[in-house]
Protein backbone atom coordinates (compact mmCIF):
# COMPACT_ATOMS: atom_id res chain seq x y z
CA UNK A 1 0.00 0.00 0.00
CA UNK A 2 1.32 3.47 -0.92
CA UNK A 3 -0.11 6.97 -1.12
CA UNK A 4 -0.51 6.31 -4.84
CA UNK A 5 -2.90 3.47 -4.08
CA UNK A 6 -4.71 4.90 -1.03
CA UNK A 7 -7.72 7.03 -1.87
CA UNK A 8 -8.81 9.91 0.35
CA UNK A 9 -12.28 8.36 0.08
CA UNK A 10 -11.14 5.21 1.90
CA UNK A 11 -12.68 6.53 5.12
CA UNK A 12 -16.14 6.00 3.61
CA UNK A 13 -15.45 2.26 3.56
CA UNK A 14 -13.65 2.13 6.89
CA UNK A 15 -16.35 3.96 8.87
CA UNK A 16 -18.70 1.01 8.68
CA UNK A 17 -22.03 1.36 10.52
CA UNK A 18 -20.84 -1.17 13.13
CA UNK A 19 -17.73 0.99 13.76
CA UNK A 20 -19.70 4.24 13.96
CA UNK A 21 -21.99 2.66 16.56
CA UNK A 22 -18.93 2.02 18.72
CA UNK A 23 -17.28 5.41 18.21
CA UNK A 24 -18.69 6.95 21.38
CA UNK A 25 -17.52 3.91 23.34
CA UNK A 26 -14.05 4.63 21.97
CA UNK A 27 -14.15 8.33 22.83
CA UNK A 28 -15.90 8.26 26.23
CA UNK A 29 -17.49 11.71 26.23
CA UNK A 30 -17.14 12.30 29.99
CA UNK A 31 -13.42 11.52 30.10
CA UNK A 32 -12.82 13.51 26.89
CA UNK A 33 -14.56 16.54 28.42
CA UNK A 34 -12.48 16.26 31.60
CA UNK A 35 -9.24 16.07 29.61
CA UNK A 36 -10.05 19.01 27.34
CA UNK A 37 -11.27 21.15 30.25
CA UNK A 38 -13.13 23.60 27.99
CA UNK A 39 -10.12 24.26 25.72
CA UNK A 40 -12.09 24.78 22.51
CA UNK A 41 -14.88 26.75 24.12
CA UNK A 42 -12.32 29.14 25.63
CA UNK A 43 -10.33 29.37 22.40
CA UNK A 44 -13.41 30.42 20.45
CA UNK A 45 -14.69 32.79 23.12
CA UNK A 46 -11.33 34.55 23.30
CA UNK A 47 -11.50 35.12 19.53
CA UNK A 48 -15.07 36.42 19.69
CA UNK A 49 -16.42 33.55 17.57
CA UNK A 50 -20.15 32.95 17.47
CA UNK A 51 -20.95 30.93 14.33
CA UNK A 52 -18.92 27.74 14.08
CA UNK A 53 -18.65 24.98 11.47
CA UNK A 54 -17.61 21.64 12.92
CA UNK A 55 -16.47 20.17 9.60
CA UNK A 56 -15.49 16.73 10.91
CA UNK A 57 -18.23 16.28 13.47
CA UNK A 58 -17.93 12.52 13.79
CA UNK A 59 -20.63 11.46 16.24
CA UNK A 60 -21.07 15.06 17.41
CA UNK A 61 -19.03 15.33 20.59
CA UNK A 62 -17.48 18.75 19.91
CA UNK A 63 -20.58 20.12 18.20
CA UNK A 64 -22.62 19.22 21.27
CA UNK A 65 -20.13 20.75 23.70
CA UNK A 66 -19.95 24.00 21.73
CA UNK A 67 -23.73 24.16 21.32
CA UNK A 68 -24.13 23.69 25.07
CA UNK A 69 -21.70 26.59 25.52
CA UNK A 70 -24.10 28.82 23.56
CA UNK A 71 -22.36 28.90 20.17
CA UNK A 72 -24.23 28.73 16.88
CA UNK A 73 -22.91 25.43 15.48
CA UNK A 74 -23.35 23.60 12.20
CA UNK A 75 -22.23 19.98 12.48
CA UNK A 76 -21.05 18.44 9.22
CA UNK A 77 -19.20 15.31 8.16
CA UNK A 78 -18.26 13.53 4.96
CA UNK A 79 -19.40 10.12 6.23
CA UNK A 80 -23.20 9.70 6.07
CA UNK A 81 -23.14 7.26 8.99
CA UNK A 82 -21.43 9.87 11.17
CA UNK A 83 -23.96 12.52 10.15
CA UNK A 84 -26.81 10.24 11.19
CA UNK A 85 -25.16 9.42 14.52
CA UNK A 86 -24.55 13.10 15.30
CA UNK A 87 -28.22 13.86 14.64
CA UNK A 88 -29.22 10.93 16.86
CA UNK A 89 -26.94 12.03 19.72
CA UNK A 90 -28.11 15.65 19.55
CA UNK A 91 -31.73 14.51 19.51
CA UNK A 92 -31.20 12.25 22.52
CA UNK A 93 -29.82 15.26 24.39
CA UNK A 94 -32.68 17.52 23.31
CA UNK A 95 -30.34 19.91 21.51
CA UNK A 96 -31.27 22.06 18.53
CA UNK A 97 -28.23 21.25 16.39
CA UNK A 98 -28.31 21.47 12.59
CA UNK A 99 -26.47 18.57 10.98
CA UNK A 100 -25.58 17.95 7.35
CA UNK A 101 -23.40 15.93 5.01
CA UNK A 102 -20.54 17.96 3.48
CA UNK A 103 -17.39 17.04 1.59
CA UNK A 104 -14.43 19.28 2.45
CA UNK A 105 -13.28 19.28 -1.16
CA UNK A 106 -16.48 21.09 -2.20
CA UNK A 107 -17.20 22.70 1.15
CA UNK A 108 -17.97 26.19 -0.13
CA UNK A 109 -20.68 24.70 -2.35
CA UNK A 110 -22.02 22.32 0.30
CA UNK A 111 -22.59 24.72 3.20
CA UNK A 112 -24.45 28.02 3.27
CA UNK A 113 -22.92 31.26 4.43
CA UNK A 114 -19.67 31.91 6.26
CA UNK A 115 -18.42 31.22 9.76
CA UNK A 116 -16.31 32.79 12.49
CA UNK A 117 -14.46 29.51 12.96
CA UNK A 118 -14.11 26.11 11.34
CA UNK A 119 -13.02 23.05 13.29
CA UNK A 120 -11.49 19.94 11.76
CA UNK A 121 -10.83 17.70 14.74
CA UNK A 122 -10.42 14.04 15.59
CA UNK A 123 -7.33 13.52 13.42
CA UNK A 124 -9.72 13.81 10.47
CA UNK A 125 -7.52 15.97 8.23
CA UNK A 126 -5.10 13.06 7.87
CA UNK A 127 -7.69 11.11 5.90
CA UNK A 128 -6.35 13.17 2.98
CA UNK A 129 -3.56 11.36 1.12
CA UNK A 130 -2.88 13.82 -1.71
CA UNK A 131 -0.93 17.05 -1.23
CA UNK A 132 -3.12 18.71 -3.86
CA UNK A 133 -6.22 17.69 -1.90
CA UNK A 134 -4.76 19.01 1.34
CA UNK A 135 -4.11 22.38 -0.30
CA UNK A 136 -7.54 22.41 -1.92
CA UNK A 137 -9.28 21.62 1.36
CA UNK A 138 -7.42 24.37 3.22
CA UNK A 139 -8.45 26.77 0.47
CA UNK A 140 -12.06 25.59 0.87
CA UNK A 141 -11.81 26.22 4.60
CA UNK A 142 -10.69 29.80 3.90
CA UNK A 143 -13.61 30.34 1.52
CA UNK A 144 -16.19 29.65 4.23
CA UNK A 145 -14.47 31.75 6.90
CA UNK A 146 -15.23 35.36 7.66
CA UNK A 147 -12.29 37.79 7.59
CA UNK A 148 -10.01 37.04 10.56
CA UNK A 149 -11.91 33.80 11.17
CA UNK A 150 -10.18 30.85 12.81
CA UNK A 151 -9.34 27.43 11.44
CA UNK A 152 -8.60 24.78 14.07
CA UNK A 153 -7.10 21.45 12.99
CA UNK A 154 -5.90 18.67 15.24
CA UNK A 155 -3.98 15.49 14.44
CA UNK A 156 -2.08 12.70 16.06
CA UNK A 157 1.55 13.49 16.75
CA UNK A 158 2.93 11.73 13.69
CA UNK A 159 6.38 13.22 14.32
CA UNK A 160 6.54 11.12 17.48
CA UNK A 161 5.08 8.03 15.80
CA UNK A 162 7.48 8.17 12.85
CA UNK A 163 10.57 9.14 14.84
CA UNK A 164 10.12 7.18 18.06
CA UNK A 165 7.31 4.67 17.56
CA UNK A 166 3.79 4.72 18.95
CA UNK A 167 2.91 5.43 22.56
CA UNK A 168 -0.13 6.98 24.20
CA UNK A 169 -1.10 8.48 27.55
CA UNK A 170 -4.71 7.31 27.04
CA UNK A 171 -5.68 10.51 28.86
CA UNK A 172 -7.12 13.01 26.40
CA UNK A 173 -8.26 11.07 23.33
CA UNK A 174 -9.95 7.72 22.80
CA UNK A 175 -10.51 7.36 26.51
CA UNK A 176 -12.90 4.41 26.43
CA UNK A 177 -12.37 1.74 29.07
CA UNK A 178 -10.77 -1.46 27.78
CA UNK A 179 -10.62 -0.07 24.24
CA UNK A 180 -7.30 -0.38 22.45
CA UNK A 181 -6.34 1.92 19.57
CA UNK A 182 -2.85 1.57 18.12
CA UNK A 183 -1.13 1.26 14.74
CA UNK A 184 -0.46 -2.15 13.28
CA UNK A 185 1.55 -0.66 10.39
CA UNK A 186 3.68 2.51 10.34
CA UNK A 187 5.32 3.82 7.18
CA UNK A 188 6.21 7.24 5.79
CA UNK A 189 3.22 6.93 3.43
CA UNK A 190 0.45 5.64 5.69
CA UNK A 191 -0.34 4.52 9.22
CA UNK A 192 -2.95 1.81 9.66
CA UNK A 193 -4.63 1.92 13.07
CA UNK A 194 -6.40 -1.02 14.64
CA UNK A 195 -9.25 -0.46 17.12
CA UNK A 196 -10.15 -3.35 19.41
CA UNK A 197 -13.23 -3.36 21.63
CA UNK A 198 -14.10 -5.43 24.71
CA UNK A 199 -16.68 -7.49 22.82
CA UNK A 200 -14.01 -8.63 20.36
CA UNK A 201 -14.93 -6.24 17.54
CA UNK A 202 -11.99 -5.03 15.45
CA UNK A 203 -11.96 -2.05 13.06
CA UNK A 204 -9.30 -0.19 11.09
CA UNK A 205 -8.52 3.32 9.87
CA UNK A 206 -5.79 4.19 7.38
CA UNK A 207 -4.31 7.68 7.75
CA UNK A 208 -1.55 9.83 6.31
CA UNK A 209 1.31 10.58 8.76
CA UNK A 210 1.32 14.34 8.34
CA UNK A 211 4.09 16.08 10.25
CA UNK A 212 2.92 19.07 12.25
CA UNK A 213 5.26 21.66 10.75
CA UNK A 214 4.39 20.49 7.25
CA UNK A 215 0.73 21.22 7.93
CA UNK A 216 1.62 24.61 9.42
CA UNK A 217 3.54 25.39 6.23
CA UNK A 218 0.57 24.44 4.06
CA UNK A 219 -1.71 26.63 6.16
CA UNK A 220 0.63 29.58 5.63
CA UNK A 221 0.90 28.83 1.91
CA UNK A 222 -2.86 29.17 1.39
CA UNK A 223 -3.02 32.41 3.35
CA UNK A 224 -3.58 31.57 7.01
CA UNK A 225 -1.41 33.49 9.43
CA UNK A 226 -0.80 33.82 13.17
CA UNK A 227 -0.35 30.04 13.31
CA UNK A 228 -0.38 28.73 16.88
CA UNK A 229 0.38 25.18 17.95
CA UNK A 230 -0.68 23.35 21.09
CA UNK A 231 0.41 19.92 22.29
CA UNK A 232 -2.34 18.15 24.24
CA UNK A 233 -3.95 21.59 24.83
CA UNK A 234 -0.74 23.20 26.10
CA UNK A 235 1.85 25.59 24.66
CA UNK A 236 4.77 25.53 24.41
CA UNK A 237 5.49 21.81 24.20
CA UNK A 238 8.24 19.41 23.23
CA UNK A 239 7.93 18.11 19.66
CA UNK A 240 7.57 14.43 20.53
CA UNK A 241 5.80 14.72 23.89
CA UNK A 242 2.05 15.17 23.18
CA UNK A 243 -0.32 12.55 21.80
CA UNK A 244 -2.10 15.14 19.66
CA UNK A 245 -1.19 18.51 18.16
CA UNK A 246 -3.70 21.33 17.62
CA UNK A 247 -3.00 24.05 15.08
CA UNK A 248 -4.89 27.34 14.94
CA UNK A 249 -4.67 29.77 12.04
CA UNK A 250 -6.35 33.04 11.15
CA UNK A 251 -7.88 33.83 7.76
Amino acid sequence: MTTDTVSSDLYREEYQPSFVEKWDELINWERRAAGEDGFYEQLLRDAGCERVLDAAAGTGYHSVQLRKAGLDVLAADGAPEMVAKTAENAGDLGLDLPVQHADWRTLSDDVDGTFDAILCLGNAFTHLFSEDERINVLEEFRKVLDPDGLVVIDQRNYDAILDQGFSTKHEYYYCGENVDARPEAITDEYVRFCYRFPDGAVHHLTLFPLRQDHLAGLMKDVGFDNIRQFGDFKAPYDLHEPDFVIQVGQA
